[in-house]
């Protein structure tokens, strides 16, 4: 995403002033290097929010200095504390693969979570998301346990093992995105369980439908991160020519599942394509 957004703005002529969080959450850098920005006169800001509250204050301030400020990839809260949202509609992304598990279940099946802090708008989306599909909610028996993890193969792993030792019957596993899953593996094989619980995720890099392909993820929902960063490209590009604003809240970029075991009702395609349309390097 940071590379297509770069390369579509340096191919208008544009000069480039870039900043990226330390770590995962790290809204601190993200707030300073805002107001860097500001103070360069820059004329626009495309920012993928560390966080959904912590940079509104300095996007305010932003906007009020007459700078355009759209977000990618996930959205600040309120929505419109941007002027613009280019993302996945990661409620409608795991929507896809709740209907897909739901779909595969087992005659008996217990529902494991592993989750990114759910204030997070991508967070949140998803899970709430996957729910819906499904056709259940939190508080269902269906569901055994949930775990936050930091988005990581390490807190994906550990997440689960913690899961399986508490909920051992566990044979559904949403997770927030592809590392979750891969590391959730590692602690579903060392406990014998491979081919026993299935897993589903959201992202759709290279190495999440490699793993959709090896069997170790059942479905994964793809989005497209460079279509976010060019057309939050383009909405500077109108806003510069004549001050056209985007519409307000998100333009959504597109989400397909990725399965190799598709179900009646449930539009996909195979990893086969995914690995022809993945983002991200092998």
């Amino acid at each position: 995403m940071e590379k297509a957004t770069e390369s579509a703005a340096k191919a208008k002529g544009w000069k480039v002033m870039k900043a990226e969080a330390k770590t995962p959450g790290d809204s601190a850098t993200q707030v300073t290097a805002v107001e860097n920005m500001i103070n360069n006169k820059v004329k626009a800001i495309v920012l993928n929010p560390a966080n959904p509250t912590a940079l509104v204050d300095v996007v305010k301030k932003a906007r009020d200095k007459g700078i355009l400020v759209v977000t990618v990839n996930t959205n600040l809260t309120p929505i419109d504390a941007a002027d613009g949202t280019f993302a996945t509609d990661n409620v409608a992304a795991g929507k896809l693969i709740g209907q897909w598990a739901a779909a595969s279940a087992p005659s008996s099946p217990r529902i494991g979570m592993l989750d990114f802090d759910l204030s997070d708008g991508a967070a949140g989306g998803r899970h709430n998301g996957f729910l819906e599909g499904y056709g259940t909610d939190v508080k269902s028996p269906l569901v055994a346990g949930t775990a936050l993890t930091k988005g990581t193969v390490d807190t994906g792993q550990s997440a689960m093992e913690n899961l399986l030792s508490a909920h051992p019957d566990i044979n559904t596993v949403y997770t927030i995105n592809e590392p979750t899953a891969h590391g959730a593996y590692t602690a579903i094989k060392n406990k014998g369980l491979a081919g026993k619980v299935s897993l589903v995720s959201v992202d759709g890099a290279c190495t999440g439908v490699e793993d959709v392909k090896a069997g170790i993820i059942g479905a994964t929902a793809m989005q497209f991160p460079s279509r976010m960063g060019q057309q939050a490209v383009e909405a500077v590009a109108a806003y510069l020519k004549d001050g056209t604003k985007p519409k307000s809240g998100l333009t959504d970029t597109g989400t397909v599942l990725i399965t190799d075991k598709p179900v009646a009702g449930v539009e996909s395609q195979t990893s086969a394509w995914g690995l022809e349309n993945y983002w991200g390097t092998k």
